[in-house]
Order: structure tokens, then sequence, then C-alpha cells
């Protein structure tokens, strides 16, 4: 076993003792209700439950009125002495409850901001048109409320050393920080989501029977793994993510917010997705993603459909091709969003 076939000969040697092995639709909901505590706890979540959780209270910083919706900041104490700001974008006159769609960004560029089509100069805004990386403002304007919240170890969540420096990000040394205490930055991340939910579904103008979760990158990681912890989320549509661990973080240096301690041992990637199962998923992929290549994508997304098959549900879990890299699709999302939400 050498350093670059070291993956592959270990990977194959791990029990993956929380695989999908289910029979029926019975034994199904068994092995979910096994392994959904085990992933939280691998997540770190169960550690930071033992924190406790502060009160659901949030302050409105600012509101603004744009041309077709309301944009309101916010700050919420999702951890006892931490704070994380994110944007409240609502529809224009409407009084219905609506469906909340909660858009957790991936790397690079200004976090919330630029999924809520924010620019910081001529260059992003190229970037992010080209990239449809406007996540949160596309779905207000297909009528759904939307909470775009900064992640941990972005914008103003980076270190105050990094932020000085001009750093993108501060994943690598808060994810070796988590890991100290028996964390992981990707469930910090998911924490955040889910007070973030929790504090949303308190509200009396959102539908709290249609919650859908989607970003890209690793915006795609946070939606899928808090899909999979989180059986309040009722559409679950990452981009650019789904695949198996072996073949894309697991094949190229990758940032250390991905991994997670013994991932492989219990379980691949549709594996985690099978605890979606039978709410709606629909993975929107590159064709040409160098990161999560497509063939291992289609390979883990069949076996992925064999869950689904098993709870009747074989409509419910979809795949979806770009001809394009690493970057979100908004055709693809979109008219199934709305389909999937219609059936709730």
């Amino acid at each position: 076993m050498s350093p670059d076939s070291s993956l592959s000969t270990l990977a194959a040697e791990a029990p993956r003792a929380r695989a999908f092995n289910a029979t029926d639709p019975e034994d199904a909901h068994r092995w979910q209700a096994a392994f959904r505590p085990q992933l939280r706890v691998m997540l770190g979540l169960d550690t930071m439950e033992r924190r406790g959780t502060p009160p659901m209270i949030a302050e409105r910083l600012s509101t603004q009125r744009l041309a077709d919706h309301m944009r309101e900041e916010w700050t919420l104490e999702t951890e006892i002495g931490y704070y994380v700001s994110f944007f409240l974008l609502l529809p224009l006159n409407t009084t219905d409850r609506l469906p909340l769609v909660l858009t957790p960004h991936g790397h690079g560029g200004q976090a919330r901001r630029e999924y809520c089509g924010l620019y910081a100069s001529e260059e992003d805004r190229e970037r992010i048109e080209a990239e449809e990386l406007d996540v949160a403002l596309q779905a207000v304007r297909e009528g759904y409320a939307v909470i775009a919240p900064d992640m941990r170890g972005f914008a103003d969540l980076r270190l105050r050393e990094d932020i000085e420096a001009g750093e993108d990000n501060s994943c690598w040394p808060l994810s070796m920080r988590a890991l100290l205490v028996g964390r992981t930055l990707l469930g910090e991340r998911i924490w955040d989501v889910q007070r973030l939910l929790d504090w949303a579904l308190q509200r009396e103008d959102i539908d709290a029977r249609r919650v859908v979760l989607t970003g890209n990158s690793g915006g795609g990681t946070i939606t899928l793994f808090a899909a999979a912890v989180d059986e309040r989320v009722r559409v679950c549509v990452p981009a650019c993510y789904f695949c198996s661990f072996e073949h894309s973080i697991g094949s190229i240096k990758h940032c250390a917010c991905n991994y997670i301690p013994g991932m492989l041992q219990a379980a691949e990637m549709a594996d985690v997705a099978a605890l979606i199962a039978p709410r709606p998923f629909l993975a929107v992929n590159g064709a040409h993603d160098p990161i999560f290549p497509i063939a291992a994508t289609r390979a883990s997304h069949a076996r992925l459909q064999e869950a689904y098959t098993l709870f009747g549900a074989e409509d419910a879990c979809r795949l979806s091709v770009g001809d394009d890299g690493h970057r979100y699709y908004q055709a693809l999302v979109w008219p199934v969003v709305r389909e999937f939400l219609a059936r709730s």
C-alpha cells in the first residue's frame, strides 16, 4: 500500500457498519432510527447539545424594500455566546404562509451576501451571475421566504487574524479546534442551520410543512447532512456535492471542513443520503465537475435509488446533470422544487 493508493485500499477494507442494507420498509425505518443518532454523534452535535441552547430570540438590524422583495438583516444567538448573521428575504404583497428555503453557502466570495445578489465589484457580479450563485435571490423570486445565513468560518465568522490578513475563510484552524473538543466544523454549521429553523418555524408567515434546503458545493455538503439529521427538512437539493466520499474529497486535496472522523468506517455518502428517504431529494451536479466526478455521482445515485424504491418513493429521488462544471444550475432546481412542494 503506497501513499497514493492508501485510501482506495483502506476504503475497500472499511466495514461500512451503517451501510443501507434494509430489505423492507419497516427494516429501513429501523436502520434510519439506528444510524441517524450515530451520525449526530460523529458530527459532534451531541457535544453541542450538552452546552444547552439559548432562547430563540433574533434581533432585526435593518430592513430594505427592493423592487420585488423585502430584505431584512438579522442576528441570532445559535449557541451560548455565539451569534450568526443572516438575511431574511420575503416576497412582496403576500399574506399566505410561505414555504421556507434555507440557503447555506459554500467557499469563496462574500458568503450570504453573494447568495442575495449583493456584489462587491463588477468582477464579482460577473462571476456570481455566470455561476448562478445568487441562490437566495432566485428563491425569493420563486415566491418563497428565504433565510441566507453566514456559515462558520466565513465573512464575519472568520478568525480575527484571518479577517485582518484578508484570508477567504478560517476553515482549517476552526476544523482542527473543533476536533479537539469532540466536534466538527460541519456539525457546527449544521447546528446553526437547525437553530435558524427553530426560529423560522415559530413565525406565523412560514409553512413548517414546506421547508427546502439548497446550497452549492460546501453549501451542498451542509444541505445533505442537515437534511439527513433533521426530518423537518422536507426537500433536499444539494448542488455540486453529491458523489462518493472516496472519489471526491477522498481523492483530492480539499478543505478540512469536509471531513468527519471515521466516516467511511460507518457509511458512504449514498448511505447518509438514504436517511433522507422518502422525503424528496434532488442532486444537481455538473457533467464536467473535477471535484465531484459525475461517474461516481451516478453510481452513488443508483445506490440511493434502491433505498427510495424500498420506501415506494422512486420518483422522489432525482439526479439532474448540467452541461458545465462546478456551479449552481438554477434551471434544473426550481421547477423540481415547485413540483415537490406541490405534493406536500
